[in-house]
């Protein structure tokens, strides 16, 4: 019995992979037990359906493999190996004793170790590891991890200007990971190439599609599903409100503070609204405010329990500058594209400066540095179009910031694009677009494209302090399964408090 998927199987029955054995089942299990996914290496679970939910089985416990495929060997072979033990990392010894000296001197003393002496802290942790247990699972390096940040925090943690991004110790679980991975490579046997798989193979093994989008809405969020109507609230109080909202849209100087009691309080009419599938359209003429600055904020921090504007100008005054550091002294060097795009944005800015023109150049390195499109999130249009002549077929279908100008640099008037619906067609500023932008993936329930995973997480946890510790928003367009946190986003992460060290 090997470690063949059903898919590779069905592309050439002749196919063979590594044979399966009790220790790697063990592993398997450990790793579905530690992320609740549904199939690892060829191991799958099931929910019983019964009284007890709460119940996860895997398929076949590995002696039975055993005993199928070679009957009588399954008491011979428990009598001559006890099995392995799938805890040992509960009694798991950090070797800290045989970190190279200028480790542990950095770790004693609260700093970061650097690149190099973080990947022999590594290896020596890694050896160690799988000493106890060849096969080493996921759930085990996650558990190693947790325990290193807990002892070292200020050396070890995911950390940027001293908020903790997810759950602190990702970017050591990926390199434990990594080199546990790089370790087996010359030792496991290669599964034949498969053929290509069409968008129309069995994925038997995806969680399903309602599920998984019901899993992206819901990320980040603390109130995504209202259930019940406030006390003091009745179906007609909340429809009489909804008509007052729209007859004060259509006045200037309609009380702003009003205004956003009036949101507050039909938060869960809007809810169910937005969560019934209704159209952007739709959703636009029923509850304009929704669109505007003032009543986004109002419906994303009652989502969300986050200040839309107020968090990112706060993160943006304790990060931005670090960040726009990073990218033009060090990022510059190391990459020919990133230096491409900021002397162009060199030329472009000229001599202006201030805030919003660094937000807006920190943006589009970003972007640069994580390669991806700047007209994924941009669209740019003359100066002096009007709504009515932006030509929306030719706008990505997800929130779309239209520059009115040839720049970012030189536009002072912005639009907002959803679903190739203009929903907002006088923003003044750069930074209340780009909140925006950011707002309307949470509040109309948009999963990240895929084309901007990198920046809008990156955006997501460092500058709008929604640090979820499992699940993603990015839409999957693939079976693969994502991890927690962006791999991307943990090195960039991870470089920026290399270099705050470093700078310190």
């Amino acid at each position: 019995y090997c470690e063949i998927t059903r898919s590779e199987f069905e592309a050439d029955p002749n196919a063979c992979g590594p044979p399966r054995t009790t220790e790697t089942y063990d592993a398997a299990v450990a790793d579905l037990q530690a992320d609740n996914i549904q199939n690892v290496r060829g191991i799958k679970t099931k929910l019983q359906r019964t009284a007890h939910h709460h119940l996860w089985k895997p398929y076949l416990p590995n002696r039975c493999h055993r005993s199928l495929f070679h009957p009588g060997s399954s008491s011979s072979t428990s009598a001559s190996s006890p099995g392995l033990d799938t805890q040992w990392d509960d009694n798991f010894e950090i070797p800290w004793s045989k970190f190279p000296e200028e480790v542990t001197h950095a770790l004693e003393r609260g700093k970061r170790p650097g690149p190099k002496l973080r990947r022999q802290m590594v290896r020596i942790v890694v050896t160690e590891m799988m000493e106890k247990c060849p096969h080493v699972g996921k759930k085990h390096s996650t558990d190693v991890a947790r325990k290193m940040v807990a002892k070292y925090p200020n050396s070890l943690q995911d950390v940027i200007e001293g908020d903790i991004v997810g759950t602190g110790y990702h970017s050591l679980v990926k390199q434990l990971q990594n080199r546990i991975e790089n370790v087996r490579r010359t030792s496991t046997p290669k599964i034949r190439k498969r053929k290509h798989q069409t968008d129309d193979s069995d994925h038997t093994d995806e969680i399903p599609l309602e599920e998984r989008a019901a899993m992206q809405d819901i990320y980040g969020c603390i109130k995504w599903n209202v259930k019940f109507l406030p006390c003091e609230e009745t179906q007609e109080s909340q429809q009489q409100k909804m008509e007052k909202l729209k007859v004060m849209f259509q006045h200037s100087d309609a009380n702003p503070e009003e205004v956003q009691c009036l949101m507050k309080s039909t938060f869960y009419t809007q809810r169910q609204h937005v969560n019934q599938g209704k159209s952007i359209k739709c959703l636009r003429e029923e509850w304009p405010f929704c669109f505007d600055e003032l009543g986004m904020s109002v419906h994303f921090k009652e989502l969300t329990g986050i200040d839309l504007k107020e968090t990112f100008i706060r993160n943006l005054d304790l990060k931005g500058k670090r960040l726009l550091n990073y990218m033009t002294t060090v990022c510059v060097n190391k990459s020919k594209k990133i230096l491409q795009t900021y002397a162009r944005l060199q030329r472009m800015r000229g001599q202006q400066s201030g805030c919003s023109d660094d937000v807006k150049e920190m943006i589009l390195l970003l972007l640069s540095y994580f390669d991806e499109k700047e007209e994924s999130m941009f669209f740019y249009v003359e100066d002096t179009c009007l709504a009515e002549e932006v030509q929306l077929e030719q706008v990505p279908l997800t929130p779309t910031i239209i520059v009115c100008g040839q720049s970012c640099y030189s536009s002072t008037r912005y639009m907002l694009s959803l679903d190739r619906n203009l929903i907002n067609t006088n923003i003044s500023s750069f930074i209340s677009a780009l909140c925006l932008m950011f707002g309307s993936y949470y509040c109309f329930n948009i999963h990240y494209p895929s084309e901007l995973a990198s920046t809008l997480e990156f955006l997501q946890r460092c500058f709008f302090s929604i640090n979820p510790e499992k699940g993603t928003k990015v839409e999957n367009k693939n079976s693969k399964r994502r991890l927690n946190v962006n791999p991307r986003v943990l090195t960039l992460i991870q470089e920026l408090a290399d270099h705050e060290w470093r700078e310190a």
